[in-house]
């Protein structure tokens, strides 16, 4: 029996086409994949996100447990700040990428991966048991929230019509409006407290807002009704995939996995290796120091054909030297576009590649990152 989020009616409501996503049944789309790209791209996109999980970490131990699990220095962080960040085993490979938040000095919220919530938990619990550095509490919240993400260059003007006034926890704010990018406050939604977080997964500017399940449905709906005349759409994960793919944003089980780092997938900003010892500093400061026997490259396809898709084979010189991690046809540049990882040397960009697409060998070139660069508001 596959999970439902609190807006599976919603979505139905919506003609959603539905899909088994991770033992989630989740919209694909509802309109196009293309025409919700667009949209988001243009004005303003909607999704249902609340299969993603959440955890809480607290207590005096709190900062000094993250920093020892996690990749980046949460140290940085004030109330109502968050950041990207990786969580790893000792030899450097990537159990989960994950945003980590600030709420309060001793407290933290996390939002992790739908396909990896048992298993960074479970593992969150064993290095949590190993743990002597103050006290500790660590709780899976996930049951307990829904989550909603809006995005867009046009969310800012109506975000405020849904969400009316300042914030009441976390931090102060006017509004929802003037939270800058990785902010987070506590907003009031009829008799309820959300958190709103100013992160996506799109590129665009825009919110994730979570809060009960049984207010999801209720923003869900204002946010379409405040947002029509802005041209808001709800989009499914097909659009959400082709997004993040233009903006080269990795999704685990595709460049991150356990059997890669973060350096090796060129995540290494968000990697703190002048913070203490954590999980797989040595392997990851042998890398950044030695280098690494495979990159992740962003890549154009440079004549007409099928889009690249994962696992496609990458071949320079004759020789095949890698594989597609993603593949798409780019809505915004209506051209073949993908991720994958070759060998150093055959990283640069301008590199030309060849990808094998049902048997015919079509060629590419590497590009610098991302591959489309969404304007700034």
């Amino acid at each position: 029996m596959l999970k439902r989020t609190s807006l599976f009616s919603a979505h139905q409501k919506l003609g959603a086409k539905l899909i088994d996503f991770g033992g989630w049944e989740m919209p694909v789309q509802y309109t196009s994949i293309s025409d919700e790209h667009l949209a988001v791209r243009k004005a303003a996109g909607i999704f249902d996100i609340s299969h993603m999980g959440e955890v809480t970490v607290s207590g005096s131990g709190a900062e000094a447990f993250l920093n020892r699990t996690l990749t980046n220095d949460v140290r940085k962080l004030a109330p109502g700040q968050g950041q990207y960040t990786l969580m790893c085993h000792e030899q450097g490979g990537v159990i989960d990428d994950l945003y980590a938040y600030r709420l309060a000095p001793d407290a933290f919220f996390l939002i992790i991966n739908a396909s990896r919530i048992a298993t960074d938990v479970a593992w969150l619990q064993a290095q949590a048991a190993k743990f002597s550095g103050g006290q500790l509490n660590l709780t899976d919240a996930s049951h307990h929230y829904a989550a909603i993400a809006v995005q867009g260059p046009k969310v800012r003007s109506f975000i405020n019509d849904c969400l009316p006034g300042a914030s009441e926890a976390v931090i102060a704010v006017a509004a929802v409006s003037k939270l800058k990018k990785n902010q987070l406050a506590g907003f009031p939604f009829e008799n309820n407290n959300l958190l709103v977080a100013c992160t996506g997964y799109t590129g665009e500017d825009g919110f994730e807002i979570l809060g009960p399940e049984a207010v999801a449905e209720p923003i869900w709906n204002k946010l379409l009704a405040v947002g029509a005349t802005a041209g808001i759409k709800p989009c499914g994960l097909g659009a959400r995939d082709t997004l993040r793919t233009e903006v080269c944003y990795p999704l685990y089980g595709h460049e991150l996995d356990e059997h890669t780092t973060p350096i090796e997938a060129g995540v290494g900003f968000f990697v703190a290796l002048d913070k203490g010892e954590f999980n797989g500093r040595a392997v990851l400061a042998a890398q950044k120091a030695e280098g690494v026997k495979k990159k992740l490259v962003a890549f154009k396809m440079t004549d007409k054909s099928a889009p690249p898709r994962p696992h496609y084979p990458i071949w320079v010189n004759g020789a095949k030297t890698g594989i597609v991690t993603s593949g798409t046809q780019s809505p915004s540049l209506n051209v073949g576009i993908g991720l994958g990882y070759v060998p150093p040397e055959s990283a640069k960009a301008g590199t030309p590649l060849e990808i094998e697409i049902r048997g015919k060998y079509c060629a590419a070139v590497v590009v610098p990152k991302p591959i489309y660069q969404p304007a700034k508001a």
